[in-house]
Protein backbone atom coordinates (compact mmCIF):
# COMPACT_ATOMS: atom_id res chain seq x y z
CA UNK A 1 0.00 0.00 0.00
CA UNK A 2 1.06 3.28 -0.55
CA UNK A 3 1.16 5.82 1.96
CA UNK A 4 -0.56 8.35 0.12
CA UNK A 5 -3.12 5.73 0.30
CA UNK A 6 -3.53 6.00 4.00
CA UNK A 7 -5.86 8.59 4.93
CA UNK A 8 -5.62 10.68 8.13
CA UNK A 9 -7.25 9.21 11.22
CA UNK A 10 -9.75 11.28 13.12
CA UNK A 11 -7.54 12.15 15.95
CA UNK A 12 -4.81 13.84 13.45
CA UNK A 13 -7.71 15.69 11.98
CA UNK A 14 -8.26 17.11 15.34
CA UNK A 15 -4.89 18.39 15.69
CA UNK A 16 -4.86 20.75 12.35
CA UNK A 17 -5.64 23.87 14.21
CA UNK A 18 -8.79 26.22 13.41
CA UNK A 19 -7.81 29.77 12.20
CA UNK A 20 -9.36 30.74 15.20
CA UNK A 21 -7.06 29.42 17.82
CA UNK A 22 -4.32 32.07 16.12
CA UNK A 23 -2.37 33.54 18.83
CA UNK A 24 -1.61 37.07 18.72
CA UNK A 25 1.41 37.15 20.36
CA UNK A 26 3.42 33.82 20.25
CA UNK A 27 6.28 33.77 22.54
CA UNK A 28 10.01 33.18 21.18
CA UNK A 29 11.61 29.41 22.71
CA UNK A 30 14.57 30.12 24.69
CA UNK A 31 16.69 27.05 24.05
CA UNK A 32 20.05 25.57 23.74
CA UNK A 33 20.63 26.35 19.92
CA UNK A 34 20.13 30.04 19.54
CA UNK A 35 23.49 31.53 20.68
CA UNK A 36 22.76 34.23 24.10
CA UNK A 37 24.70 37.23 24.44
CA UNK A 38 27.53 37.24 27.12
CA UNK A 39 25.02 39.87 28.95
CA UNK A 40 22.40 37.46 28.22
CA UNK A 41 21.80 36.90 32.22
CA UNK A 42 21.97 40.32 32.92
CA UNK A 43 20.01 41.78 30.67
CA UNK A 44 17.02 39.63 31.27
CA UNK A 45 17.48 40.21 35.32
CA UNK A 46 16.48 43.72 34.40
CA UNK A 47 13.32 42.15 33.38
CA UNK A 48 13.18 41.67 29.19
CA UNK A 49 9.79 41.11 27.80
CA UNK A 50 10.52 40.77 24.34
CA UNK A 51 13.33 38.98 22.14
CA UNK A 52 14.03 38.80 18.93
CA UNK A 53 16.52 36.89 17.01
CA UNK A 54 19.65 39.07 15.54
CA UNK A 55 22.67 37.43 14.27
CA UNK A 56 21.65 33.56 15.30
CA UNK A 57 21.13 35.61 18.66
CA UNK A 58 18.47 36.32 21.31
CA UNK A 59 18.31 40.13 21.42
CA UNK A 60 16.62 41.97 23.47
CA UNK A 61 13.95 44.11 22.23
CA UNK A 62 12.39 46.25 24.80
CA UNK A 63 12.10 45.60 29.01
CA UNK A 64 8.31 46.20 28.79
CA UNK A 65 7.45 49.52 27.73
CA UNK A 66 8.91 50.65 24.52
CA UNK A 67 7.32 54.48 24.82
CA UNK A 68 8.86 54.83 28.73
CA UNK A 69 12.14 53.49 26.64
CA UNK A 70 12.14 56.23 23.95
CA UNK A 71 11.61 58.91 26.92
CA UNK A 72 14.24 57.54 28.99
CA UNK A 73 16.71 57.45 26.22
CA UNK A 74 15.81 61.24 25.05
CA UNK A 75 15.94 62.68 28.68
CA UNK A 76 19.10 60.64 30.86
CA UNK A 77 20.98 57.93 29.76
CA UNK A 78 20.59 54.34 28.81
CA UNK A 79 22.61 51.24 28.43
CA UNK A 80 21.65 48.39 25.71
CA UNK A 81 22.44 44.56 25.41
CA UNK A 82 24.65 44.81 21.94
CA UNK A 83 26.28 41.71 22.08
CA UNK A 84 24.77 40.32 19.45
CA UNK A 85 26.94 42.74 16.99
CA UNK A 86 29.37 39.97 16.46
CA UNK A 87 32.92 40.85 16.07
CA UNK A 88 34.79 40.09 12.47
CA UNK A 89 38.77 40.86 12.95
CA UNK A 90 40.22 40.72 10.15
CA UNK A 91 44.03 41.41 10.16
CA UNK A 92 47.65 40.57 8.87
CA UNK A 93 49.84 41.61 6.31
CA UNK A 94 47.11 42.15 3.53
CA UNK A 95 44.47 43.52 6.46
CA UNK A 96 44.03 46.58 4.85
CA UNK A 97 43.84 45.98 1.12
CA UNK A 98 41.40 43.41 1.80
CA UNK A 99 39.25 45.00 4.04
CA UNK A 100 39.20 48.14 1.53
CA UNK A 101 37.90 45.44 -0.78
CA UNK A 102 34.95 44.81 0.72
CA UNK A 103 33.11 48.06 1.27
CA UNK A 104 32.67 51.31 -1.26
CA UNK A 105 34.43 53.47 1.64
CA UNK A 106 37.71 54.70 1.03
CA UNK A 107 39.30 53.28 3.81
CA UNK A 108 42.68 55.31 3.30
CA UNK A 109 40.67 58.28 4.67
CA UNK A 110 40.40 55.86 8.04
CA UNK A 111 42.92 56.69 10.50
CA UNK A 112 44.27 54.34 13.47
CA UNK A 113 41.77 54.92 16.08
CA UNK A 114 38.91 56.06 13.85
CA UNK A 115 35.52 54.68 13.23
CA UNK A 116 33.53 54.27 10.22
CA UNK A 117 30.15 53.13 9.00
CA UNK A 118 30.11 51.16 5.98
CA UNK A 119 28.21 48.94 3.48
CA UNK A 120 29.89 45.89 2.90
CA UNK A 121 28.69 45.05 -1.06
CA UNK A 122 27.83 41.77 -3.06
CA UNK A 123 28.78 42.07 -7.04
CA UNK A 124 25.68 43.24 -7.55
CA UNK A 125 26.12 45.99 -5.37
CA UNK A 126 23.29 44.65 -2.99
CA UNK A 127 24.05 45.54 0.08
CA UNK A 128 25.26 42.52 2.19
CA UNK A 129 25.81 44.40 5.69
CA UNK A 130 26.19 47.74 6.90
CA UNK A 131 28.29 47.51 9.71
CA UNK A 132 30.44 49.71 11.69
CA UNK A 133 34.05 49.48 10.95
CA UNK A 134 37.32 50.19 13.72
CA UNK A 135 40.67 50.38 12.97
CA UNK A 136 41.84 49.44 15.88
CA UNK A 137 45.20 48.93 14.53
CA UNK A 138 47.18 49.47 11.14
CA UNK A 139 46.42 46.19 10.48
CA UNK A 140 43.55 44.97 12.49
CA UNK A 141 39.78 46.29 11.23
CA UNK A 142 36.77 45.28 13.34
CA UNK A 143 33.30 44.78 11.83
CA UNK A 144 30.69 45.44 13.91
CA UNK A 145 27.78 43.35 12.08
CA UNK A 146 24.53 43.79 11.62
CA UNK A 147 22.36 40.74 10.89
CA UNK A 148 24.49 38.35 8.68
CA UNK A 149 26.71 36.27 8.63
CA UNK A 150 29.60 38.66 6.90
CA UNK A 151 32.74 36.46 8.82
CA UNK A 152 31.39 33.62 6.19
CA UNK A 153 31.83 35.96 3.39
CA UNK A 154 34.97 37.25 4.45
CA UNK A 155 36.62 33.96 4.75
CA UNK A 156 35.30 32.87 1.43
CA UNK A 157 36.82 36.11 -0.24
CA UNK A 158 40.24 35.99 1.62
CA UNK A 159 40.44 32.15 0.50
CA UNK A 160 39.44 32.46 -3.10
CA UNK A 161 41.32 35.21 -3.33
CA UNK A 162 45.01 34.44 -1.75
CA UNK A 163 44.79 36.97 0.58
CA UNK A 164 47.39 36.94 3.60
CA UNK A 165 44.91 37.48 6.13
CA UNK A 166 43.33 36.27 9.04
CA UNK A 167 39.11 36.56 9.12
CA UNK A 168 37.51 35.62 12.48
CA UNK A 169 34.88 35.95 15.11
CA UNK A 170 36.61 37.43 18.52
CA UNK A 171 35.39 37.20 22.29
CA UNK A 172 35.00 40.64 22.20
CA UNK A 173 31.28 41.69 22.92
CA UNK A 174 29.63 45.62 23.17
CA UNK A 175 27.56 47.04 25.50
CA UNK A 176 25.94 50.75 24.31
CA UNK A 177 25.90 53.76 27.12
CA UNK A 178 23.27 56.38 24.71
CA UNK A 179 21.52 59.52 26.07
CA UNK A 180 22.03 62.54 26.57
CA UNK A 181 23.82 62.23 29.93
CA UNK A 182 26.08 59.20 28.32
CA UNK A 183 28.76 61.71 28.31
CA UNK A 184 28.99 62.26 32.28
CA UNK A 185 28.42 58.23 33.13
CA UNK A 186 31.36 57.41 30.75
CA UNK A 187 33.39 60.26 32.21
CA UNK A 188 33.33 58.90 35.80
CA UNK A 189 34.33 54.88 34.06
CA UNK A 190 36.86 55.94 32.26
CA UNK A 191 37.79 59.80 32.09
CA UNK A 192 37.57 63.26 30.18
CA UNK A 193 39.91 62.35 27.51
CA UNK A 194 37.88 59.19 26.39
CA UNK A 195 34.39 60.86 27.12
CA UNK A 196 35.64 63.98 25.03
CA UNK A 197 36.50 61.80 22.05
CA UNK A 198 35.27 62.90 18.83
CA UNK A 199 32.78 61.27 17.17
CA UNK A 200 33.28 58.21 15.33
CA UNK A 201 36.70 57.98 17.28
CA UNK A 202 37.71 54.97 19.38
CA UNK A 203 40.08 54.53 22.45
CA UNK A 204 41.82 51.44 24.08
CA UNK A 205 41.01 51.59 28.24
CA UNK A 206 41.13 49.18 30.92
CA UNK A 207 38.40 49.25 33.84
CA UNK A 208 39.03 46.90 36.84
CA UNK A 209 41.57 44.83 34.99
CA UNK A 210 39.18 44.16 32.38
CA UNK A 211 40.65 45.49 28.64
CA UNK A 212 37.76 47.40 26.62
CA UNK A 213 37.64 50.03 23.60
CA UNK A 214 35.77 52.58 23.50
CA UNK A 215 33.77 54.07 20.40
CA UNK A 216 31.78 57.48 20.07
CA UNK A 217 29.43 55.22 18.69
CA UNK A 218 25.45 53.97 18.63
CA UNK A 219 22.52 53.07 17.38
CA UNK A 220 20.53 55.90 18.93
CA UNK A 221 21.34 59.00 17.26
CA UNK A 222 21.72 60.73 20.37
CA UNK A 223 25.33 61.26 22.58
CA UNK A 224 26.23 57.30 22.60
CA UNK A 225 29.03 54.80 23.11
CA UNK A 226 29.95 51.41 22.58
CA UNK A 227 31.97 49.99 25.19
CA UNK A 228 33.64 46.56 23.22
CA UNK A 229 34.97 44.49 25.94
CA UNK A 230 37.95 41.71 25.55
CA UNK A 231 37.04 38.47 27.38
CA UNK A 232 33.38 38.84 26.94
CA UNK A 233 32.66 35.71 27.34
CA UNK A 234 34.59 35.62 30.98
CA UNK A 235 34.10 39.37 31.89
CA UNK A 236 30.54 40.26 30.71
CA UNK A 237 28.58 40.05 34.25
CA UNK A 238 31.86 42.04 36.01
CA UNK A 239 31.64 44.85 32.76
CA UNK A 240 27.60 44.84 32.68
CA UNK A 241 27.99 45.41 37.26
CA UNK A 242 30.62 48.27 36.65
CA UNK A 243 28.34 49.98 34.47
CA UNK A 244 25.43 49.85 36.10
CA UNK A 245 26.55 50.64 39.29
CA UNK A 246 28.79 53.68 37.71
CA UNK A 247 25.23 54.95 35.95
CA UNK A 248 23.07 54.52 39.47
CA UNK A 249 23.93 58.35 40.01
CA UNK A 250 22.23 59.24 36.46
CA UNK A 251 19.14 56.57 36.92
CA UNK A 252 20.56 54.39 34.35
CA UNK A 253 18.03 52.57 32.86
CA UNK A 254 18.45 49.21 30.39
CA UNK A 255 16.35 49.54 27.02
CA UNK A 256 15.97 47.45 23.56
CA UNK A 257 17.34 49.60 20.55
CA UNK A 258 15.12 52.30 20.03
CA UNK A 259 13.44 52.32 16.79
CA UNK A 260 11.13 55.08 17.33
CA UNK A 261 14.49 57.20 17.76
CA UNK A 262 16.43 55.66 14.95
CA UNK A 263 13.05 56.03 12.25
CA UNK A 264 12.88 59.42 13.52
CA UNK A 265 17.03 59.62 12.31
CA UNK A 266 16.58 57.84 9.15
CA UNK A 267 18.90 55.23 10.75
CA UNK A 268 18.53 52.19 8.39
CA UNK A 269 17.90 48.62 9.67
CA UNK A 270 19.74 45.69 7.84
CA UNK A 271 17.06 42.84 6.80
CA UNK A 272 14.10 45.31 7.15
CA UNK A 273 14.96 49.39 4.78
CA UNK A 274 18.16 47.09 3.33
CA UNK A 275 18.90 43.95 2.38
CA UNK A 276 20.51 42.38 -1.08
CA UNK A 277 18.36 43.12 -3.02
CA UNK A 278 18.65 47.08 -1.96
CA UNK A 279 22.13 49.30 -2.55
CA UNK A 280 23.38 52.04 -0.83
CA UNK A 281 22.43 54.60 -3.95
CA UNK A 282 18.47 53.75 -3.69
CA UNK A 283 18.44 54.05 0.24
CA UNK A 284 20.64 57.78 -0.04
CA UNK A 285 23.96 56.98 0.29
CA UNK A 286 25.34 58.27 -2.48
CA UNK A 287 27.63 60.33 -0.85
CA UNK A 288 31.47 60.55 -2.76
CA UNK A 289 32.70 59.71 0.62
CA UNK A 290 30.16 56.71 1.24
CA UNK A 291 30.74 55.02 -1.72
CA UNK A 292 33.46 56.72 -3.37
CA UNK A 293 33.18 55.12 -6.83
CA UNK A 294 36.28 57.15 -8.23
CA UNK A 295 38.73 56.17 -6.21
CA UNK A 296 41.76 53.89 -7.09
CA UNK A 297 41.00 51.08 -5.38
CA UNK A 298 38.85 48.26 -6.15
CA UNK A 299 36.35 46.42 -4.28
CA UNK A 300 33.19 44.06 -4.83
CA UNK A 301 30.28 45.54 -6.61
CA UNK A 302 32.17 48.28 -8.00
CA UNK A 303 31.20 47.74 -11.36
CA UNK A 304 27.64 47.40 -10.40
CA UNK A 305 27.37 50.56 -8.70
CA UNK A 306 29.51 52.71 -11.62
CA UNK A 307 26.42 51.07 -13.89
CA UNK A 308 23.61 51.80 -11.78
CA UNK A 309 24.96 55.29 -11.35
CA UNK A 310 24.77 55.88 -14.72
CA UNK A 311 21.48 54.35 -15.54
CA UNK A 312 19.75 56.53 -12.56
CA UNK A 313 17.93 55.35 -9.80
CA UNK A 314 14.38 53.55 -10.73
CA UNK A 315 13.43 53.62 -6.49
CA UNK A 316 15.07 55.53 -3.84
CA UNK A 317 13.91 55.41 -0.14
CA UNK A 318 11.93 58.81 1.19
CA UNK A 319 10.52 59.88 4.45
CA UNK A 320 7.06 59.40 4.83
CA UNK A 321 4.06 60.79 7.12
CA UNK A 322 1.18 58.28 7.52
CA UNK A 323 -2.91 59.85 8.67
CA UNK A 324 -5.12 57.57 10.86
CA UNK A 325 -4.60 56.42 14.08
CA UNK A 326 -1.53 55.85 16.07
CA UNK A 327 0.93 53.12 14.77
CA UNK A 328 3.08 51.39 16.69
CA UNK A 329 6.62 51.24 18.31
CA UNK A 330 8.13 48.96 15.88
CA UNK A 331 9.79 46.74 18.09
CA UNK A 332 6.52 45.80 20.00
CA UNK A 333 5.15 43.04 16.96
CA UNK A 334 3.25 45.39 15.82
CA UNK A 335 4.34 45.77 12.08
CA UNK A 336 5.20 42.30 10.97
CA UNK A 337 5.02 42.88 6.95
CA UNK A 338 5.93 46.03 4.79
CA UNK A 339 2.73 48.41 3.90
CA UNK A 340 2.55 48.48 0.74
CA UNK A 341 2.46 51.64 -0.97
CA UNK A 342 0.12 53.01 -3.87
CA UNK A 343 0.10 56.22 -5.76
CA UNK A 344 -2.97 58.40 -6.51
CA UNK A 345 -4.29 56.01 -9.17
CA UNK A 346 -3.76 53.53 -6.80
CA UNK A 347 -0.46 52.03 -8.54
CA UNK A 348 1.45 49.67 -6.34
CA UNK A 349 4.85 51.76 -5.93
CA UNK A 350 6.91 50.66 -3.39
CA UNK A 351 6.37 49.87 0.47
CA UNK A 352 6.70 51.21 3.68
CA UNK A 353 9.81 49.32 5.04
CA UNK A 354 9.68 51.20 9.36
CA UNK A 355 7.08 52.71 10.32
CA UNK A 356 6.12 53.37 13.84
CA UNK A 357 4.22 56.57 15.71
CA UNK A 358 6.84 59.35 17.07
CA UNK A 359 5.49 61.11 20.44
CA UNK A 360 7.29 64.48 20.10
CA UNK A 361 6.08 65.11 16.60
CA UNK A 362 2.86 63.69 17.01
CA UNK A 363 2.22 62.10 13.96
CA UNK A 364 3.24 58.29 12.17
CA UNK A 365 6.60 58.61 10.38
CA UNK A 366 8.63 55.68 8.08
CA UNK A 367 10.93 55.19 5.85
CA UNK A 368 9.53 53.77 2.11
CA UNK A 369 11.20 52.59 -1.00
CA UNK A 370 9.12 53.92 -3.31
CA UNK A 371 9.82 54.23 -7.85
CA UNK A 372 11.00 57.57 -8.59
CA UNK A 373 8.69 59.30 -9.62
CA UNK A 374 6.83 59.43 -6.46
CA UNK A 375 9.66 60.44 -4.77
CA UNK A 376 9.32 64.12 -4.76
CA UNK A 377 8.65 65.66 -1.28
CA UNK A 378 5.32 66.72 -0.80
CA UNK A 379 3.70 63.76 -3.43
CA UNK A 380 0.54 62.04 -2.14
CA UNK A 381 0.54 58.69 -1.46
CA UNK A 382 -1.71 55.61 -0.16
CA UNK A 383 -0.56 53.59 2.71
CA UNK A 384 -1.76 49.94 3.06
CA UNK A 385 -1.63 48.98 6.69
CA UNK A 386 -3.60 45.08 8.13
CA UNK A 387 -5.97 47.60 9.21
CA UNK A 388 -6.80 49.95 7.14
CA UNK A 389 -5.67 51.79 3.66
CA UNK A 390 -4.20 55.79 5.08
CA UNK A 391 -3.41 58.67 3.64
CA UNK A 392 0.61 59.17 3.05
CA UNK A 393 3.02 62.53 1.93
CA UNK A 394 6.35 62.28 1.06
CA UNK A 395 8.07 64.15 3.52
CA UNK A 396 11.88 65.19 4.08
CA UNK A 397 14.17 62.98 6.13
CA UNK A 398 15.68 62.22 8.86
CA UNK A 399 12.40 63.70 10.47
CA UNK A 400 14.40 64.83 13.70
CA UNK A 401 18.18 66.34 13.67
CA UNK A 402 18.70 66.26 9.91
CA UNK A 403 22.03 67.65 9.94
CA UNK A 404 22.57 64.75 12.93
CA UNK A 405 24.50 67.76 15.17
CA UNK A 406 22.79 65.49 18.42
CA UNK A 407 24.93 62.75 18.53
CA UNK A 408 28.07 64.96 17.68
CA UNK A 409 27.68 66.60 21.31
Amino acid sequence: MLMTDVLPTRAAVDLVPEPSSTVAAPGILLYPRLRKSPYFWKSRAHGVAMYSVYNHTYHPRHYGDPLAEYWALLEGVTLWDVGVERQIEISGPDAFAFTNSLVPRDLTRCAVGQCKYVFVTAPDGGIINDPVLLRVEPDRFWLSLADSDVGLWATGLAHAGGWDVRVREIDVAPVQVQGPKAGALVTDLFGADVAGMPYYHLRHAVIDGMEVVVSRTGYSAEIGYEIYLHHATRDAGRLWDRVWEAGRPYDLRPIGPCHIRRIEGGMLAYGCDITLDTNPLEVGYDYTWMVDLDQEADFVGKDALIRARAAGLSRSMVGVEIGGPRLGTFNDGSMIEPFTVRDAAGSVVGSVTSACWSPRLERNIGLAMVATPSTPVGTELRIVTPDEVRDGVVVEKPFVDPRKQTPKG
